[in-house]
């Protein structure tokens, strides 16, 4: 990922003795190299394929460096441009700068002082794409971040362009860290209510009061504390997208109140007898079986059904391996925009290939973090199978958990209980985070433990 081997170099000059040492020792180098006998030459060639460097010399008949230079900078003003200039022109070569080339070699050079500057120049512009695909709009980073072609991720896509144009509820469900978010803001960027608020709460991060008035506002005075008065979020979304992520969490007096707001469009804040017309396009995610709760009566039914209008499954990442080496370039650029100082710009093919293998249960954001901590933490332009395994040991390869029961018939417990064990211990036995990735409560799993060491 992100080599050498990928960047094609364009080497120009009228001299072919030149023009074929510059190859050689580039080609060393591990780079792949094209050759021009002359300016009008190396433009056909870029037209042809567009190079990721171009190396020219500035003096030569007809069709000059400055002319290569402009030529190849009106196919892509990114593409760097080093040119070689005579010991005596640094004038010509600052004329070169001002233009708009990436630096400058006065001849004659040595091989390692080129080198630098190609490594340089193609590390910046790598950079500098990715920092700009950074810099797009919310749609941009919404579409940009459900990365992947496999089938799962096709269906996902076309769900969403589906749902999108209409004002329908979704119910988001998945396992945690599959990106429920991220689908639920590409949503609302594909719908007509696009230029009108997305907003988000955590419907798990607020006690039931705090929740209530986070929700659907107070007034001043309304209890103690409320200093001032707040309109609520779903004030804050009219006209676009309110998310409640985490719904199934959501207290049941809470949820009597949505489902007022979902039938009669109607918001009253904490405090008021002033009832609010408000236009809110809700979309609910969960992490749990939200059938489960309905059957249990944790969570209404009649909530469901009004939420549970256009149903999107987000696909765990075991189910779409395949997407795995462009979410780590993905994740790669993303982490590199955050630390500027990390040397870290590739992984090594194996690092790439063991990633790729592992089952991640805690998904996406699993992986992110992952990326991001390699990145940080590593020494190199490459990050190593090593450096894997000192800054992320609890990704060192182990037995599945099915091997230890392969080769005999086993109970459903037997088998929820040895996939609990393993999942705790690849949350290095942190019983909230097992919990989070299972999608069960936290309580689940100290009532399994002590099943388990019952005689």
């Amino acid at each position: 990922m992100g080599n050498r081997s990928r960047a094609r170099i364009l080497v120009v000059d009228d001299h072919p003795e030149m023009t074929s040492l510059l190859a050689e020792q580039l080609t060393e180098a591990r780079y792949v190299v094209a050759r021009a006998h002359g300016g009008a030459e190396a433009l056909c060639l870029a037209r042809a394929e567009l190079p990721s460097l171009v190396v020219t010399d500035l003096r030569m008949e007809e069709v000059d460096g400055f002319d290569v230079l402009e030529g190849v900078h009106e196919l892509d003003p990114g593409v760097p441009v080093i040119v070689m200039t005579a010991f005596g022109a640094i004038e010509t070569a600052i004329e070169a700068i001002k233009r708009g080339a990436y630096h400058y070699v006065t001849k004659p050079f040595q091989a390692a002082e080129l080198l630098v500057y190609v490594e340089r120049a193609l590390a910046d512009d790598r950079l500098r794409a990715e920092n700009e695909v950074l810099r797009r709009g919310t749609k941009d980073e919404a579409a940009r971040a459900l990365v992947g072609t496999s089938e799962p991720m096709r269906a996902l896509h076309d769900v969403i362009s589906q749902a999108g144009p209409s004002a329908a509820p979704v119910l988001i469900t998945g396992e945690s860290g599959t990106g429920k978010e991220l689908v639920a803001r590409a949503i609302h960027e594909v719908s007509p209510r696009r230029a009108a608020p997305f907003v988000a709460v955590n419907c798990t991060a607020l006690p039931e009061s705090l929740l209530e008035s986070e929700l659907f506002g107070h007034t001043r005075g309304a209890f103690s504390g409320a200093t001032a008065a707040r309109r609520g979020l779903f004030v804050e979304a009219d006209g676009g997208t309110l998310l409640l992520d985490e719904i199934g969490d959501m207290p049941a007096p809470l949820q009597a109140k949505l489902l007022r707001i979902l039938q009669d469009g109607e918001v009253r804040a904490v405090g008021s007898d002033t009832i609010r017309r408000v236009d809110v396009r809700v979309i609910a995610a969960t992490n749990h079986d939200i059938e489960a709760q309905v059957a249990s009566g944790k969570f209404r039914g009649d909530l469901f059904f009004r939420l549970n209008v256009v149903r999107i499954v987000v696909p765990p990442l075991r189910t779409r391996r395949e997407d795995i080496p462009a979410l780590l370039e993905h994740f790669l650029a993303r982490a590199r925009s955050r630390n500027r100082s990390a040397p870290a710009s590739r992984f090594a093919p194996a690092v790439a290939e063991r990633l790729a293998a592992l089952p991640w249960p805690g998904n996406v954001r699993e992986l992110e973090n992952v990326v991001e901590r390699l990145v940080v933490l590593s020494r190199g332009e490459e990050i190593r199978s090593e450096e894997l395994d000192r800054f992320a040991p609890q990704l060192a390869a182990g037995p599945s958990p099915l091997d230890a029961i392969s080769d005999r018939m086993v109970s459903l417990r037997e088998l929820e209980d040895t996939y609990i064990a393993w999942v705790l211990a690849r949350c290095g036995g942190n019983k909230t985070r097992a919990a989070e990735v299972l999608g069960v409560d936290v309580s689940t799993i100290h009532r399994r433990a002590r099943d388990r060491a019952m005689p």
